[in-house]
Protein backbone atom coordinates (compact mmCIF):
# COMPACT_ATOMS: atom_id res chain seq x y z
CA UNK A 1 0.00 0.00 0.00
CA UNK A 2 1.69 3.64 -1.10
CA UNK A 3 0.92 6.21 1.55
CA UNK A 4 0.30 9.33 0.16
CA UNK A 5 0.15 13.02 1.51
CA UNK A 6 -1.30 15.58 -0.10
CA UNK A 7 -0.59 19.88 -0.10
CA UNK A 8 -2.90 22.20 -1.26
CA UNK A 9 -6.69 21.50 -0.93
CA UNK A 10 -8.11 24.29 -3.08
CA UNK A 11 -9.07 23.98 -6.42
CA UNK A 12 -7.85 20.89 -7.87
CA UNK A 13 -6.38 19.05 -4.80
CA UNK A 14 -9.82 17.41 -3.97
CA UNK A 15 -9.54 15.97 -7.05
CA UNK A 16 -6.35 14.49 -6.35
CA UNK A 17 -7.49 13.15 -3.21
CA UNK A 18 -10.37 11.24 -4.49
CA UNK A 19 -8.49 9.65 -6.99
CA UNK A 20 -5.26 8.56 -5.24
CA UNK A 21 -7.57 7.38 -2.25
CA UNK A 22 -10.18 5.32 -3.82
CA UNK A 23 -7.17 3.22 -5.74
CA UNK A 24 -6.84 -0.56 -3.93
CA UNK A 25 -3.03 0.24 -3.77
CA UNK A 26 -2.86 3.62 -2.23
CA UNK A 27 -4.34 5.89 0.46
CA UNK A 28 -4.41 9.11 1.62
CA UNK A 29 -3.45 9.45 5.02
CA UNK A 30 -3.15 12.81 5.13
CA UNK A 31 -4.30 16.50 3.69
CA UNK A 32 -2.40 19.73 4.05
CA UNK A 33 -3.80 23.59 3.26
CA UNK A 34 -2.87 26.82 4.78
CA UNK A 35 -6.75 27.76 4.91
CA UNK A 36 -8.19 25.37 7.95
CA UNK A 37 -11.36 26.06 6.79
CA UNK A 38 -11.04 23.77 3.95
CA UNK A 39 -10.74 20.69 6.59
CA UNK A 40 -14.44 20.82 6.53
CA UNK A 41 -15.06 20.34 3.15
CA UNK A 42 -12.37 17.87 3.47
CA UNK A 43 -14.06 15.64 5.97
CA UNK A 44 -17.71 16.30 4.27
CA UNK A 45 -16.09 13.85 1.64
CA UNK A 46 -13.93 11.69 3.53
CA UNK A 47 -14.83 11.78 6.98
CA UNK A 48 -12.17 11.21 9.21
CA UNK A 49 -9.07 11.66 7.00
CA UNK A 50 -6.92 13.47 9.08
CA UNK A 51 -5.78 17.18 8.24
CA UNK A 52 -3.21 20.02 8.80
CA UNK A 53 -2.10 23.53 8.14
CA UNK A 54 1.73 22.72 8.52
CA UNK A 55 3.14 20.85 5.45
CA UNK A 56 6.05 19.80 7.23
CA UNK A 57 4.14 17.38 8.90
CA UNK A 58 3.94 15.32 5.20
CA UNK A 59 7.09 16.20 4.39
CA UNK A 60 9.20 15.05 7.21
CA UNK A 61 6.45 12.20 7.89
CA UNK A 62 8.39 8.49 8.20
CA UNK A 63 4.90 7.02 7.14
CA UNK A 64 4.32 8.45 3.80
CA UNK A 65 5.59 7.38 0.54
CA UNK A 66 4.28 9.78 -2.03
CA UNK A 67 3.54 13.69 -2.10
CA UNK A 68 1.11 15.40 -4.31
CA UNK A 69 1.87 19.02 -4.49
CA UNK A 70 -1.40 21.06 -5.74
CA UNK A 71 -0.39 24.11 -4.48
CA UNK A 72 0.73 27.81 -6.83
CA UNK A 73 3.80 27.28 -8.46
CA UNK A 74 6.02 29.57 -7.17
CA UNK A 75 5.72 27.10 -4.00
CA UNK A 76 6.21 23.74 -6.20
CA UNK A 77 10.54 24.05 -5.99
CA UNK A 78 10.67 23.98 -2.20
CA UNK A 79 8.09 21.64 -1.35
CA UNK A 80 9.13 19.09 -4.23
CA UNK A 81 12.62 19.70 -2.71
CA UNK A 82 11.63 19.00 0.37
CA UNK A 83 9.57 15.81 -0.60
CA UNK A 84 12.44 14.47 -2.70
CA UNK A 85 15.05 15.24 -0.05
CA UNK A 86 12.98 13.18 2.76
CA UNK A 87 12.59 10.05 0.28
CA UNK A 88 9.54 10.60 -1.15
CA UNK A 89 8.08 10.20 -4.67
CA UNK A 90 6.71 13.18 -6.16
CA UNK A 91 3.35 14.08 -7.87
CA UNK A 92 3.30 18.21 -9.01
CA UNK A 93 0.54 19.87 -10.38
CA UNK A 94 1.70 21.84 -14.10
CA UNK A 95 3.54 23.72 -14.35
CA UNK A 96 6.41 21.74 -13.02
CA UNK A 97 8.32 24.30 -11.59
CA UNK A 98 9.47 28.60 -12.17
CA UNK A 99 12.05 27.61 -14.44
CA UNK A 100 14.21 25.82 -16.52
CA UNK A 101 16.94 25.88 -13.77
CA UNK A 102 14.57 24.86 -10.67
CA UNK A 103 12.99 21.49 -12.89
CA UNK A 104 16.72 20.64 -13.88
CA UNK A 105 17.97 20.42 -10.06
CA UNK A 106 14.63 18.78 -8.97
CA UNK A 107 15.45 16.21 -11.91
CA UNK A 108 18.89 15.59 -10.44
CA UNK A 109 17.86 15.42 -6.68
CA UNK A 110 15.46 12.49 -7.84
CA UNK A 111 17.57 10.87 -9.93
CA UNK A 112 19.96 10.36 -6.83
CA UNK A 113 17.82 9.01 -4.80
CA UNK A 114 16.10 7.04 -7.20
CA UNK A 115 12.74 8.27 -6.54
CA UNK A 116 9.92 9.21 -9.18
CA UNK A 117 8.65 12.69 -10.19
CA UNK A 118 5.43 12.44 -12.36
CA UNK A 119 4.32 16.33 -13.65
CA UNK A 120 0.09 16.51 -13.88
CA UNK A 121 0.07 16.57 -17.46
CA UNK A 122 -3.79 15.76 -17.12
CA UNK A 123 -4.90 15.98 -20.43
CA UNK A 124 -2.42 13.02 -21.95
CA UNK A 125 -4.45 10.43 -20.13
CA UNK A 126 -7.59 11.48 -21.89
CA UNK A 127 -9.18 9.21 -24.57
CA UNK A 128 -8.54 12.00 -27.35
CA UNK A 129 -4.99 12.50 -26.63
CA UNK A 130 -4.57 8.68 -26.27
CA UNK A 131 -6.02 8.78 -29.57
CA UNK A 132 -4.11 11.82 -31.52
CA UNK A 133 -1.19 10.15 -29.92
CA UNK A 134 -2.01 6.38 -31.62
CA UNK A 135 -3.00 8.52 -35.15
CA UNK A 136 0.29 10.23 -35.70
CA UNK A 137 2.70 7.17 -34.57
CA UNK A 138 0.58 5.57 -37.53
CA UNK A 139 1.71 8.10 -39.96
CA UNK A 140 -2.45 8.28 -40.79
CA UNK A 141 -1.84 12.52 -41.36
CA UNK A 142 1.19 12.49 -43.00
CA UNK A 143 3.65 14.39 -42.81
CA UNK A 144 2.95 17.34 -40.45
CA UNK A 145 2.48 20.27 -41.41
CA UNK A 146 1.05 22.34 -38.19
CA UNK A 147 -0.45 22.45 -34.52
CA UNK A 148 -2.64 25.31 -33.89
CA UNK A 149 -4.58 25.50 -30.39
CA UNK A 150 -6.90 27.89 -28.79
CA UNK A 151 -7.73 27.98 -25.67
CA UNK A 152 -9.79 30.61 -24.05
CA UNK A 153 -12.74 32.01 -21.97
CA UNK A 154 -13.26 34.95 -19.36
CA UNK A 155 -11.47 34.30 -16.24
CA UNK A 156 -9.73 32.62 -14.30
CA UNK A 157 -7.66 35.52 -13.53
CA UNK A 158 -4.55 34.64 -11.71
CA UNK A 159 -2.48 36.94 -9.83
CA UNK A 160 0.78 35.02 -9.56
CA UNK A 161 0.86 33.73 -13.09
CA UNK A 162 0.11 35.23 -16.48
CA UNK A 163 -2.27 33.58 -19.14
CA UNK A 164 0.85 31.85 -20.42
CA UNK A 165 1.93 30.13 -17.55
CA UNK A 166 -1.55 29.29 -16.18
CA UNK A 167 -3.39 27.53 -19.65
CA UNK A 168 -0.23 27.47 -21.84
CA UNK A 169 1.02 24.12 -20.23
CA UNK A 170 -1.74 22.10 -21.27
CA UNK A 171 -1.27 22.56 -24.72
CA UNK A 172 2.68 22.71 -25.10
CA UNK A 173 2.50 19.13 -22.87
CA UNK A 174 -0.05 18.11 -25.39
CA UNK A 175 1.96 19.57 -28.45
CA UNK A 176 5.24 17.92 -26.81
CA UNK A 177 3.44 14.36 -26.21
CA UNK A 178 2.11 14.22 -30.07
CA UNK A 179 5.22 16.02 -31.96
CA UNK A 180 7.86 14.05 -31.67
CA UNK A 181 10.69 16.45 -33.22
CA UNK A 182 12.23 18.65 -30.47
CA UNK A 183 11.47 22.55 -31.18
CA UNK A 184 14.32 25.05 -32.42
CA UNK A 185 12.52 28.57 -31.24
CA UNK A 186 9.94 30.55 -29.86
CA UNK A 187 8.01 33.48 -30.48
CA UNK A 188 5.40 35.17 -28.01
CA UNK A 189 3.44 38.17 -28.07
CA UNK A 190 1.00 39.10 -25.03
CA UNK A 191 -0.91 42.43 -23.30
CA UNK A 192 -1.62 42.70 -19.68
CA UNK A 193 -5.22 44.66 -19.32
CA UNK A 194 -6.35 44.42 -15.96
CA UNK A 195 -4.44 43.04 -13.34
CA UNK A 196 -0.58 43.82 -14.56
CA UNK A 197 -0.06 39.92 -16.05
CA UNK A 198 -0.46 39.19 -19.64
CA UNK A 199 -3.76 38.16 -19.81
CA UNK A 200 -3.90 37.23 -23.87
CA UNK A 201 -1.33 36.11 -25.46
CA UNK A 202 -0.05 34.29 -28.92
CA UNK A 203 2.89 31.93 -28.92
CA UNK A 204 4.35 30.25 -32.04
CA UNK A 205 6.63 27.70 -31.32
CA UNK A 206 9.38 26.55 -34.27
CA UNK A 207 10.18 23.08 -35.21
CA UNK A 208 12.70 21.58 -37.87
CA UNK A 209 11.12 20.41 -41.44
CA UNK A 210 9.04 23.65 -41.62
CA UNK A 211 6.46 22.42 -38.91
CA UNK A 212 5.11 25.37 -37.11
CA UNK A 213 2.65 25.13 -33.72
CA UNK A 214 0.89 28.07 -32.62
CA UNK A 215 -1.18 28.38 -29.17
CA UNK A 216 -3.24 31.26 -28.52
CA UNK A 217 -4.54 31.85 -24.78
CA UNK A 218 -6.92 34.20 -23.10
CA UNK A 219 -8.55 35.09 -20.28
CA UNK A 220 -10.48 37.92 -21.58
CA UNK A 221 -12.88 35.81 -24.47
CA UNK A 222 -16.76 35.89 -24.19
CA UNK A 223 -16.64 32.52 -25.00
CA UNK A 224 -15.06 29.29 -23.86
CA UNK A 225 -13.01 27.22 -27.20
CA UNK A 226 -11.16 24.50 -26.51
CA UNK A 227 -10.03 23.71 -30.21
CA UNK A 228 -6.85 21.90 -31.91
CA UNK A 229 -6.72 21.91 -35.70
CA UNK A 230 -3.43 19.49 -36.66
CA UNK A 231 -2.72 19.54 -40.29
CA UNK A 232 -0.95 16.78 -42.40
CA UNK A 233 0.15 15.92 -45.82
CA UNK A 234 -2.62 12.96 -46.16
CA UNK A 235 -5.24 14.23 -43.91
CA UNK A 236 -6.28 16.95 -41.36
CA UNK A 237 -7.79 16.72 -37.62
CA UNK A 238 -9.77 18.84 -35.53
CA UNK A 239 -10.52 18.21 -31.77
CA UNK A 240 -13.06 20.10 -30.42
CA UNK A 241 -12.92 19.05 -26.12
CA UNK A 242 -15.82 20.97 -25.60
CA UNK A 243 -18.19 18.40 -27.45
CA UNK A 244 -19.69 15.95 -25.68
CA UNK A 245 -19.92 13.19 -28.56
CA UNK A 246 -16.77 12.91 -32.06
CA UNK A 247 -14.43 15.13 -29.65
CA UNK A 248 -12.17 14.38 -32.63
CA UNK A 249 -12.65 14.63 -36.25
CA UNK A 250 -10.56 13.44 -39.55
CA UNK A 251 -10.29 15.32 -42.69
CA UNK A 252 -9.61 13.51 -45.86
CA UNK A 253 -8.83 16.69 -47.35
CA UNK A 254 -5.24 18.51 -48.07
CA UNK A 255 -3.22 20.16 -51.39
CA UNK A 256 -0.86 18.81 -53.77
CA UNK A 257 1.22 20.96 -56.10
CA UNK A 258 2.19 19.48 -59.67
CA UNK A 259 5.76 21.21 -61.62
CA UNK A 260 5.45 20.52 -65.13
CA UNK A 261 8.57 23.26 -66.05
CA UNK A 262 8.72 26.96 -64.95
CA UNK A 263 7.56 28.39 -61.73
CA UNK A 264 4.85 30.00 -63.03
CA UNK A 265 3.14 26.93 -64.46
CA UNK A 266 2.93 25.35 -61.02
CA UNK A 267 -0.54 23.77 -60.79
CA UNK A 268 -2.67 23.72 -57.39
CA UNK A 269 -4.75 20.71 -56.68
CA UNK A 270 -7.70 19.94 -54.01
CA UNK A 271 -8.50 16.93 -52.47
CA UNK A 272 -11.67 16.70 -50.41
CA UNK A 273 -12.89 13.52 -49.01
CA UNK A 274 -14.82 12.18 -46.29
CA UNK A 275 -15.00 13.34 -42.73
CA UNK A 276 -15.08 10.34 -39.79
CA UNK A 277 -14.59 11.02 -36.58
CA UNK A 278 -13.14 7.76 -33.89
CA UNK A 279 -14.48 6.15 -31.49
CA UNK A 280 -12.37 8.03 -28.26
CA UNK A 281 -12.09 6.11 -25.07
CA UNK A 282 -13.93 7.37 -22.34
CA UNK A 283 -12.32 7.35 -19.02
CA UNK A 284 -11.58 10.06 -15.94
CA UNK A 285 -8.25 11.25 -17.61
CA UNK A 286 -6.56 11.82 -13.49
CA UNK A 287 -8.08 8.22 -12.70
CA UNK A 288 -5.87 6.63 -15.41
CA UNK A 289 -2.50 8.95 -14.77
CA UNK A 290 -3.09 8.34 -10.80
CA UNK A 291 -3.28 4.62 -11.67
CA UNK A 292 -0.47 4.64 -14.02
CA UNK A 293 1.43 6.50 -11.78
CA UNK A 294 1.32 3.89 -8.77
CA UNK A 295 2.10 1.47 -11.79
CA UNK A 296 4.94 2.83 -12.36
CA UNK A 297 6.16 3.59 -8.48
CA UNK A 298 5.29 -0.36 -7.90
CA UNK A 299 7.23 -1.87 -11.47
CA UNK A 300 10.20 1.11 -11.00
CA UNK A 301 9.35 2.30 -14.02
CA UNK A 302 9.69 5.64 -15.46
CA UNK A 303 6.57 7.83 -16.60
CA UNK A 304 6.28 9.53 -19.55
CA UNK A 305 5.27 12.54 -17.95
CA UNK A 306 8.02 12.65 -15.75
CA UNK A 307 10.37 15.57 -14.56
CA UNK A 308 12.05 16.04 -17.89
CA UNK A 309 8.39 16.25 -19.80
CA UNK A 310 8.24 18.77 -17.23
CA UNK A 311 10.95 20.67 -18.04
CA UNK A 312 10.63 20.74 -21.89
CA UNK A 313 7.23 22.40 -20.82
CA UNK A 314 8.75 24.98 -18.64
CA UNK A 315 11.67 25.80 -21.15
CA UNK A 316 9.17 26.73 -23.53
CA UNK A 317 7.24 28.38 -21.13
CA UNK A 318 10.70 30.23 -19.84
CA UNK A 319 11.61 30.96 -23.51
CA UNK A 320 7.76 32.86 -24.55
CA UNK A 321 8.09 34.86 -20.97
CA UNK A 322 11.73 35.90 -22.59
CA UNK A 323 10.21 36.67 -25.85
CA UNK A 324 7.17 38.81 -24.53
CA UNK A 325 8.74 40.99 -22.77
CA UNK A 326 10.85 41.45 -25.83
CA UNK A 327 8.00 42.28 -27.75
CA UNK A 328 8.20 39.34 -30.22
CA UNK A 329 11.79 38.66 -30.33
CA UNK A 330 12.46 34.77 -31.13
CA UNK A 331 13.84 32.99 -28.56
CA UNK A 332 15.84 29.80 -29.57
CA UNK A 333 15.42 26.63 -27.57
Amino acid sequence: MIRIGVIGYGYWGPNIVRNFHTHESSEVTLVCDKNPKTQERLHKSHPGMAFTTDENEILKSSTIDLVAVVTPVWTHYELAKKALENGKHVFVEKPFTCSVTQAEELIELADRKKLKIMVDHTFLFTGAVKKIRQLMDEGALGDLYYYDSLRVNLGLFQHDVNVIWDLAPHDLSIMDHVIRDKPDAVVATGECHLNGVEDVAFITVYFPRHVIAHINVNWLSPVKVRTTLIGGEKKMLVWNDLEADEKIKIYDKGVSMSKPGALHQLLVSYRSGDMWAPQVEQIEALRAETAYFLKCIDKNETPFNDGIAGLRVVRILEAADRSVRNRGEAVTL
